[in-house]
Order: structure tokens, then C-alpha cells, then sequence
């Protein structure tokens, strides 16, 4: 499942960021969750690239890619895509996100409703509930980790997709890019992930659909409802024994709901 990755310019080459692109059919713009895309092409992409033109860049400032000095807030991000997709072309096109990636689609689909067809969010941050705080990440150890983003620790996926580093050198650069991700997640959810999304919700005209592991220790599967409430024309899918890594802890199922929602 390799696919290499290819820089694209946006604004006159002011960012340069690495993509990857595969299948055929509707384009679909992914937008990639905190860990950033270093994994490579991941089961999830392949599953989608089955059924559409899968583009997947790397945000500016993940996977120690330049850019992010460019970026002040969620709004700027937001302008960042438009760019992007004038980039490369892209007129009206499926968006779909995970996590901090989902909430950049949300974002991108509020601000520029004519562009975005149809809308997946899978497991969403950018709000907020006293009742149900999202787990701060950037207070956890390592070994805390597994235990909050993956619903069922003996999932089999998850030695497979995350094997140890085989040496030192890998160790140091698995820990370098995980601080360099963690920073540039932090620029747009640190102390809380509410920016204001609340207040911009009601703008998405794009249906939606919204999936959620059920066992999801990091955004609790409340936020679900709470967007539901807040999108109109969305609906909202649990995935029973999934946690917040649901695109790799259950692909058949999550890429099921999405083929039959986008078509």
C-alpha cells in the first residue's frame, strides 16, 4: 500500500506540502488526524481509494513539514484549504476528517459551504462540555496513550500499525515527530479544543454524517450527539467497541458507513 507522497504549492509556493493521492471516481479531500500521516498509506486510505479519488495532504507543521509560522489560528488554517484546493484544482468536492482534522473539515465546510458536497467527521474535537471534558493529551505519559485513543487493547491493528522502533535512530525520530505533531496540534486545542466552532456550526449546508467509536476515551462519544444537535442534515453512526482510533480499529465498518453515506 505504498504511495509516495508529492509536494504541491500553494500560494506561489509558500507551502510546499507533501501528498498523497489515489483512486478514481469523486475527489475526496482527507484531512488527517493528530499523529499526522508519517504512517504512510494507511488501511483507512486504501479502504476509501477503492471508491474515490483519495487526496491526503499533510497539514503545515505536521510530520516537520514548514508552513505552520504562516498560521495564527483556525481561521488561517481554514484560508490555508481554500488555497489548497484552488491548488490543485478542486471546486466541489467530498471533504472528510479525523479528530483535529475533522474539525478543520467542519471549519472548511462552514466557511466555504459551496465547496464542500457532502461531509464525514469522524470522531470530531472543537468543543466543549464541563459534563464530558475531552482528555487532555498533552498531560498523558506514553504509556497512557493506548489506553485512551484505542477501544479494546487487544485489537490486533494496533502492533501491527504501531511496532516499536527497531533501533535508537528510529526511536529519535518516532519522538522528534511525535513533539513536532503534538506542537502543531497544540497551536489550535491547547488549554481546550473550543475555538469557536459552536458558533459557526449552524453554517454547514453540506449533509453529514458523524462517526463515532463508542468507547472513545479522548473525545467522549457525547460530542457526538452535541454535533448532531448543532449540523443540520447530519446524522450520526456509533461504532460499538471502537475508541477514538476507529478509522484503524474497525476500517470495514467505518469505510462502510462512509460509501453508503457519500455514494
Amino acid at each position: 500500500m505504498t504511495v509516495e507522497p508529492t509536494a504541491v504549492s500553494v500560494r506561489d509556493g509558500m507551502f510546499t506540502p507533501p501528498v498523497m493521492r489515489k483512486g478514481t471516481g469523486q475527489p475526496l479531500l482527507w484531512l488527517h488526524a493528530a499523529g499526522g500521516l508519517n504512517r504512510g498509506w494507511t488501511p483507512e486510505l486504501e479502504a476509501l481509494s477503492q471508491h474515490y479519488d483519495v487526496i491526503a495532504p499533510v497539514h503545515p507543521g505536521w510530520d516537520d513539514t514548514g508552513g505552520l509560522d504562516q498560521i495564527d489560528d483556525i481561521h488561517d488554517m481554514v484560508m490555508y484549504y481554500q488555497d489548497f484546493a484552488d491548488a490543485l484544482g478542486l471546486t466541489s468536492f467530498f471533504v472528510a476528517g479525523h479528530s483535529i482534522g475533522a474539525m478543520f473539515a467542519a471549519e472548511l465546510a462552514a466557511a466555504r459551504p459551496d465547496m464542500v458536497r457532502k461531509l464525514v467527521l469522524t470522531c470530531p474535537v472543537g468543543l466543549w462540555m464541563d459534563e464530558a471534558p475531552v482528555t487532555d493529551i498533552f498531560t498523558l505519559m506514553p504509556k497512557e496513550m493506548p489506553g485512551v485513543i484505542f477501544g479494546d487493547l487487544s485489537n490486533p491493528v494496533i502492533p501491527q500499525l504501531f511496532k516499536p522502533p527497531a533501533n535508537e535512530d528510529e526511536t529519535a525520530q518516532a519522538m522528534y515527530l511525535q513533539l513536532t505533531n503534538f506542537s502543531a496540534t497544540g497551536k489550535f486545542i491547547w488549554p481546550i479544543p473550543d475555538k469557536g466552532l459552536k458558533k459557526r456550526l449552524h453554517r454547514i449546508k453540506a449533509p453529514t454524517l458523524i462517526l463515532w467509536g463508542d468507547q472513545d476515551r479522548l473525545a467522549p462519544p457525547a460530542y457526538g450527539q452535541l454535533f448532531a444537535s448543532k449540523i443540520n442534515n447530519s446524522e450520526l453512526a456509533m461504532i460499538t467497541g471502537a475508541g477514538h482510533m476507529l478509522p484503524l480499529e474497525n476500517t470495514p465498518a467505518w469505510a462502510s458507513e462512509i460509501t453508503a453515506f457519500l455514494g
